[in-house]
């Protein structure tokens, strides 16, 4: 019976690769892979070229930050219907061209603006890229959700791993393709050229066109169609609770900005945590002033509990005791990682690796030895268990960013051989030596981060309830990246004080309290993970 039971799923798992929706995914991957780089990585390099100072080169992966908020709205586009592209296209459809079309606005209007021509300029492009974040962190909720309701529960690990493959593949083209190009439209090569910038840009608006006419071709999933329960005045009251929220956040942040700026010392730890200060107190007024709006009349109550508080209760009476250490190691998991990767691209091009070189090596061969990484770690993952490999991938994030030390201690050795070898010699040396360590570092690196992230995202899976799976799984990797991102904010500023070299032995120390929080947390929910 068990046999015949496993080869209808083997059967019905093989049939599953040609379905309309699991296709689909492969596309709507490629068109959530595309943005976040264009914002967390291209840009860097774009605006060091530019010229940009490296502290306000940093401070760009706070646009990214989105993703680390998109909790706050997931509601909303669970909730909220709009009314033409609902009626036309369907709830999850409608809301995907939308943050389609949004995404396409965000990043014509970077491909628009030279960063080097003014501070304004730089200024309206920090706007853009803000823009191109939250829009982006939109279409992720969207496509999650429809991912877990377009097919049933037995081919869920086939829509997620095609999923995975189209993102990846869209990382690739927004990485290596935006610097390819870049490179290519740029004759000069050396030169800064916005021209070349500009049109690379551009046409990574083309390349969207793929997800967009994915989502007028796929059909609605079943599972959304009718669910509306609420007048239109109660979504208009959600609406106005989300915005009067925003808008307290922001006058929050700005006041607070202005009690705390006697504490800042020009440090860069104090000036983060100063800034993680302004940013609790801000998200705590807030909150507040929310629920009091929220008992006022001008929303559905029951609505409002049912979007915003049921879901997190539902997490803390599920894990009790445990629930704040699992916190702390969704949020701090990937910081030694993420930090690093900020100021990754600024250390490249500072080290003297061309554009073309960062494209193939890191971009390509990167994100190759990343989905290598991601299977080693999914058979990992089912022979050692899901914290097990969580705790192997953490020690091998901390090991391999070591590395990078070594890589910019080379260029010192580099610098070296300038001035003991002949010329002739001495090219043949520098093009094979830090090629040849670039790689080495690289294949270490993406392949450590490919197992720790598939481990990492089973992880997440594992502590989602059904009933409020979009909801909390926004929370999760919200929390994932709001930390590390904010640190990463001043990766440029501890580089400036400390150099490359201790930054990076810094970023690797990140790594080791999260293998303390594992160690302690395995034992009270080994019994909820499956193995």
């Amino acid at each position: 019976m068990e046999q015949s039971t496993q080869a209808k799923l083997a059967t019905l798992k093989a049939k599953g690769y040609f379905k309309p929706e699991i296709i689909a995914m492969l596309f709507l991957g490629f068109s959530a892979g595309l943005p976040i780089l264009l914002i967390f990585s291209s840009l860097s390099v774009w605006l060091t070229q530019a010229g940009v100072e490296k502290s306000s080169v940093t401070y760009f992966s706070w646009a990214a930050l989105a993703y680390s908020f998109k909790f706050l709205w997931a509601p909303l586009v669970d909730k909220l219907p709009l009314y033409f592209l609902t009626s036309w296209l369907g709830k999850r459809r409608g809301w995907l061209l939308l943050s389609q079309l949004a995404i396409v606005s965000s990043i014509c209007m970077m491909a628009l603006i030279d960063p080097s021509s003014s501070d304004s300029a730089l200024t309206l492009m920090a706007f853009a890229a803000v823009a191109l974040g939250f829009s982006s962190a939109t279409q992720d909720i969207v496509i999650d959700a429809y991912r877990i309701e377009a097919v049933s529960s037995e081919l869920q690990a086939l829509m997620s791993s095609m999923y995975i493959s189209g993102y990846r593949l869209g990382m690739i083209v927004a990485g290596a393709g935006t610097l390819l190009l870049a490179g290519w439209f740029n004759s000069a090569e050396l030169e800064y050229s916005y021209d070349a910038w500009r049109l690379a840009y551009l046409c990574m608006v083309a390349a969207m066109a793929i997800g967009i006419i994915t989502n007028l071709l796929i059909k609605e999933p079943q599972q959304t169609i009718s669910k509306y329960t609420y007048g239109s005045r109660d979504y208009a009251g959600l609406v106005v609770l989300f915005l009067i929220g925003v808008m307290v956040f922001v006058v929050g942040y700005i006041n607070a900005g202005v009690l705390l700026e006697p504490l800042k010392m020009g440090s860069p730890v104090i000036d983060f945590l100063v800034t993680a200060l302004r940013l609790f107190v801000a998200l705590i007024i807030a909150l507040v002033i929310g629920y009091a709006v929220s008992q006022t009349g001008l929303v559905n109550r029951q609505m409002a509990r049912e979007t915003y508080i049921l879901p997190v209760l539902e997490f803390f009476r599920r894990h009790q005791r445990s629930a704040i250490l699992i916190l702390a190691i969704i949020g701090l998991y990937r910081m030694s990682d993420i930090v690093l990767g900020v100021i990754a691209n600024v250390f490249y091009v500072d080290s003297g690796f061309t554009v073309v070189e960062i494209a193939t090596v890191v971009k390509t061969f990167g994100v190759i030895m990343t989905i290598a990484g991601g299977f080693v770690g999914g058979v990992m993952a089912i022979k050692y268990g899901v914290i097990s490999t969580l705790y192997i991938g953490g020690i091998l994030a901390v090991a391999t960013n070591l590395l990078f030390m070594l890589l910019a201690n080379a260029v010192g050795f580099d610098a070296w051989l300038a001035e003991v070898l002949p010329n002739s010699l001495y090219t043949h040396v520098h093009e094979h030596l830090n090629i040849s360590l670039l790689y080495f570092v690289i294949s270490a690196d993406n392949l450590s981060a490919g197992i720790a992230t598939t481990a990492f995202v089973a992880f997440l899976s594992s502590l989602t309830n059904l009933s409020f799976t979009a909801v909390q799984y926004a929370i999760f990797s919200s929390l994932m990246t709001f930390i590390p991102k904010t640190i990463g904010g001043y990766s440029g500023s501890i580089v400036e004080s400390v150099g490359y070299s201790h930054f990076f032995l810094i970023a690797s120390l990140m790594g080791l309290p999260v293998l303390v929080l594992i160690y302690f947390v395995r034992p009270l929910i080994a019994n909820k993970q499956t193995h």
